[in-house]
């Protein structure tokens, strides 16, 4: 598990900072310099084309890079850009920067896929993966600590310079880490194909049912879980309910991250992956339900919910695709899926824009997010019932 951990400290610094600190900060940064709607829009829509392109890239490169390289390399990167934002004035500079650190977020995550995929132990891969993304959880969690407690008295410049800080010690970490992993021998022994090629890339995902399904729940993620973060706070400030249960919503959905990680990868590996993401689909789904129903009573829930389902998710699709391919070919999966993941998410923004637009309204959003996540609920009984059928005949033959 300590493995697990320094690259959970990987994701609180790329994710945790690199993605989502500027989203926290930019209220107070906006009082020093000249960060216009315009150009948070533009900052929201590159930053994302960066994460889609940083994704694409590693899919294609993936194999002939090594993943220890890259993860201290996105990681050093990091660091230094961490920093610089504490010092820039520029807002074009500063879309410059928060660009090249959503494409180093993408890279980093698919790395450490590779890498634990072929250092943990096959038994507790879901387990290592679910903890390690759900590390963004905590970068979530110091976020708002560092608001709460830094920015009033030093500013928000020390904000970034302290995330710095931390991203230099877990750098550290991760240099002397890697250092004894690359001395011990991969866990997995398989005689599957060791890497895709690129030309074979989506050809092999559309005929493996996991590479596949893997890819297919990554675009409903993205429909779905976008639009609700991205329109919540405006959805309950429609609805006119206090700025405070926005708050307290995502303090949950930041609490329940942190520790699902670790209970849903456990569940994974002691029964199936499928069960695992049965039960955090069906908890989010069942929440967003309620959500609906009556916003007031149950934002707070939907957080919960959220919580459960979008941390420790990419683990546990990781630990699956890894049954099934070499930790090489896993990367490359997961980081076409980190496209299709942001092309739902791009669609469902837009989507949800338009229907604001034309109803002025955001309910009718809420009822198509709480559809399309009952809708990975039924792909994941589906693929249930066929590998319970494949397993069935399997032991027939035998």
């Amino acid at each position: 598990m300590r493995v697990a951990a320094v690259f959970g400290l990987n994701q609180i610094v790329s994710h945790g900072f690199g993605l989502f600190l500027f989203a926290a900060l930019v209220p107070l940064m906006r009082e020093s310099i000249a960060i216009t709607n315009w150009h948070i829009a533009a900052i929201g829509a590159l930053t994302q084309l960066s994460y889609l392109a940083g994704a694409l890239l590693l899919g294609v490169i993936g194999n002939k890079v090594c993943s220890t390289r890259l993860v201290l390399t996105t990681g050093s990167l990091t660091t230094v850009l961490l920093f610089s934002m504490s010092q820039l004035q520029s807002p074009l500079i500063i879309t410059s920067v928060l660009v090249l650190l959503a494409a180093s977020a993408s890279i980093s995550w698919g790395a450490i896929v590779e890498i634990l995929g072929r250092h943990a132990k096959p038994e507790r891969c879901a387990t290592h993966l679910s903890f390690a993304s759900s590390g963004t959880a905590w970068g979530y969690g110091l976020n708002g600590l560092l608001i709460l407690l830094v920015v009033p008295t030093l500013g928000w410049q020390r904000s970034w310079q302290i995330a710095a800080v931390f991203g230099l010690i877990v750098v550290l970490f991760t240099w002397r880490l890697l250092t004894k992993l690359n001395r011990q021998p991969s866990t997995h022994t398989t005689s599957v194909q060791a890497m895709i090629p690129v030309s074979q890339l989506f050809s092999t995902i559309i005929r493996e049912r996991t590479a596949l399904f893997a890819c297919v729940v990554s675009f409903l993620l993205g429909f779905s879980t976008m639009p609700f973060a991205n329109w919540l706070s405006t959805y309950l400030s429609e609805m006119q309910l206090p700025a405070t249960l926005g708050g307290y919503t995502w303090t949950i959905a930041g609490l329940t991250g942190m520790f699902a990680g670790v209970i849903t990868g456990w569940i994974a590996d002691r029964t199936s992956h499928a069960t695992a993401l049965m039960i955090i689909f069906s908890g989010f789904a069942l929440s967003l339900i309620a959500f609906v129903y009556d916003p007031t009573q149950f934002a707070v829930l939907a957080g919960f919910g959220y919580g459960l389902m979008y941390f420790p998710v990419w683990g546990i699709l990781a630990g699956w695709i890894r049954q099934s391919f070499s930790s090489t070919a896993t990367m490359q999966i997961c980081s076409i899926c980190m496209v299709t993941f942001g092309l739902g998410g791009a669609l469902g923004n837009l989507l949800a824009g338009f229907i604001r637009d034309a109803t002025g309204s955001l309910a009718l959003v809420y009822i198509i997010v709480t559809i399309a996540v009952l809708f990975m609920v039924l792909l994941t009984l589906l693929i249930m019932r066929a590998s319970s059928s494949s397993d069935s005949k399997l032991s027939l033959t035998v």
